[in-house]
């Protein structure tokens, strides 16, 4: 018994932290981003806007974004004020929407270590080798208000009839 302990113990450890840390960005193929129709790219609009750096409530466009991503947060966090349609890293790297797991890993390092060994998030394709695709953070997470809505229960099901 302590045998196959020890030996899931090591298989874990490899998945959680050998394995993941050994791939590089190149290893993740993604599903495209969900991104909004006509919404990207970015700088068909913003093209010709002057850039606001500073806080603020949105009042004329993407009035629908409500962002309850750390209260602290601001669009040009993540996005890139110089090219709209990238985001950046926290080193100020711009990087392409299909990377935006990078982006995420920041300050969700754990959760990223668990994506990147296909335990947490929507992984399709195959675990050891073959063809696989990674689902981005975006695809199940709004990342302007990633938590999670408290879903509805289904009904208790029925007592079969004696």
């Amino acid at each position: 018994m302590q045998k196959i302990i020890g030996v899931i113990g090591v298989v874990f450890f490899l998945t959680i932290y050998v394995i993941p840390s050994a791939m590089g960005a190149e290893e993740f193929p993604v599903a495209p981003p969900p991104i909004t129709e006509g919404m990207f790219p970015c700088s068909g609009c913003h093209a010709s806007m002057e850039t606001n750096l500073k806080k603020r409530e949105l009042k004329d466009e993407h009035t629908n974004i409500k962002l309850h991503h750390a209260e602290m947060m601001w669009c040009f966090y993540c996005h890139d004020a110089k090219n709209r349609d990238k985001l950046r890293l926290y080193n100020g790297q711009p990087i392409n929407f299909t990377e935006s797991y990078r982006l995420c890993g920041e300050c969700h390092g754990n959760v990223f270590r668990a994506w990147k060994a296909g335990i947490h998030g929507k992984r399709t394709g195959y675990f050891w080798g073959g063809k696989r695709t990674y689902y981005l953070c975006a695809s199940c997470h709004d990342p302007h208000d990633p938590k999670f809505k408290p879903i509805k229960p289904e009904p208790a099901p029925l007592r079969p009839m004696e």
